[in-house]
């Protein structure tokens, strides 16, 4: 699904123009891409946790050379479903 995709949802499910539906979209993923960059989590109920980690320089290794070198301390993201969503997407369906 793409974000076009998503603005044609909207679109469908709430009855605004195209135009309005693209913007209020746009708009809410810079809201979560902004919370994101500053380094909080950003919980959505019933969807699950985006959360923000620190990770710590390590040493690494070039595989090709051998050689030794320092991996820079980054953050990272990471997403964990909630029970719903899981559920939701674990369910069976029975014919």
């Amino acid at each position: 699904m793409t974000k076009a995709d998503i603005f044609e949802k909207v679109q469908e499910g709430i009855g605004m123009t195209r135009k309005e539906s693209a913007e209020m979209v746009e708009a809410v993923f810079a809201i979560m891409k902004n919370t994101l960059e500053s380094g909080e989590n950003l919980k959505i109920s019933g969807f699950g946790n985006f959360i923000v980690k620190q990770k710590a320089d390590r040493r690494g290794r070039n595989p090709q050379t051998g050689e030794t070198l320092t991996i820079e301390a980054r953050r990272i993201l990471t997403f964990k479903p909630s029970g719903v969503l899981r559920d939701a997407i674990n369910k069976e369906t029975s014919p």
